[in-house]
């Protein structure tokens, strides 16, 4: 029988009563879902699952998405996220890997600059740290709700640029190739989800460059308040990894990152949902100038790669200033 215990007064509960190995049935995973969406993110503690396991637990939120090529894990459901080498060392900061576990820790949702973004997310924990580690998640449920009601209304309805190739370049710029930024052009996103039976969320992260219909700076200023107020300790909730735990996590109700770690080895799976409905802003036809606007994007990123700026220039465009989910018809789409 599950037992749910809740973590905070605004998010996060403690399952147990649940051997996930030995397999979930239809009505225990209608349930656990049914807690998904109430607590948004869910611990299920001491669960020695291998690969199998979690892919069919994973399975139970919706179809799942593959690891895009050149990942580890390609082609697989499952992706390792790890700072650890092929012999057991430490890898480099230079890894790629690395690099991307630096981008982790910055407030985000799981692939918001797909098209369709992913919902679920699983993530058990392989090898830990002693210390260190911990992954934090900040309720967008519990931030809209904090909104002046004038505001909330004024933002129902905006829609978010989210951009995969500048969110990234502003961690390194080594993080993203060119086939990446032809892969991943920006894409519209509703900046308020409003598909949960417990409330709207707010919808925004690190891949979030810009608001339609508002210039970049007005844009910046906008997000930056709202990732403030979004991400304030009475809205979060920080899991310290113990062996064996597995986590999940609605993306479409909480940011999450990734905090610095010694040592680590994790498993992770996305899912999406089968309809992308819900997280697109109301149905309309993308205008031809923002269309143009993503192409120029796109090139202007590519063109800056071939032509670096030279040290003490200030290239004008440069930019000034990332993890598993609940899939469905993006099943064939590569994550990152």
């Amino acid at each position: 029988m599950l037992e749910t215990t809740p973590l905070t007064t605004v998010l996060g509960a403690r399952i147990t009563g649940l051997d996930i190995a030995r397999g979930v049935d239809a009505t225990t995973m209608a349930a656990v879902r049914a807690a998904l969406d109430r607590f948004s993110v869910l611990v299920f503690p001491d669960q020695r699952i291998d690969d199998a396991a979690q892919i069919a637990f994973s399975e139970g939120f919706g179809p799942l998405e593959r690891t895009r090529p050149g990942a580890p894990g390609a082609g697989s459901p499952v992706i390792i996220l790890s700072n650890i080498g092929p012999a057991g060392e430490i890898a480099p900061p230079t890894d790629r890997q690395v690099l991307n576990n630096k981008a982790n820790r910055v407030w985000h949702h799981d692939s918001s600059f797909k098209p369709v973004p992913a919902r679920a997310s699983l993530l058990s924990a392989r090898e830990i740290p002693a210390a260190g580690g911990d992954t934090e998640f900040a309720s967008q449920r519990a931030a809209f709700a904090a909104l002046d009601p004038a505001e909330q209304e004024g933002l129902r309805g905006r829609v978010a640029i989210h951009d995969f190739g500048w969110s990234r370049s502003r961690v390194d710029a080594a993080l993203v190739t060119e086939a990446e930024l032809h892969q991943h052009p920006p894409v519209r996103q509703a900046l308020v989800l409003q598909e949960n039976p417990h409330g709207p969320a707010l919808y925004l992260g690190a891949h979030a460059r810009r608001i339609e219909g508002m210039d970049e700076a007005a844009s910046r200023a906008l997000i930056d308040r709202l990732m403030a107020l979004a991400t304030q300790p009475a809205f979060t909730y920080a899991h310290r990894w113990r062996p064996h735990d597995l986590v999940v996590w609605d993306n479409r109700a909480v940011l999450h990152r990734a905090t610095p770690s010694p040592r680590r080895r994790s498993a992770a799976t996305w899912c999406a949902p089968a309809s992308p409905a819900p997280c697109r802003p109301s149905p309309t036809q993308r205008d031809g100038a923002w269309e143009g606007q993503a192409a120029r994007s796109i090139a202007r990123r590519a063109g800056r790669r071939r032509n670096p700026p030279r040290p003490g220039r200030v290239d004008r465009g440069a930019p000034s200033g990332g993890y598993s989910g609940m899939a469905g018809a993006p099943s064939a789409r590569p994550r990152s």
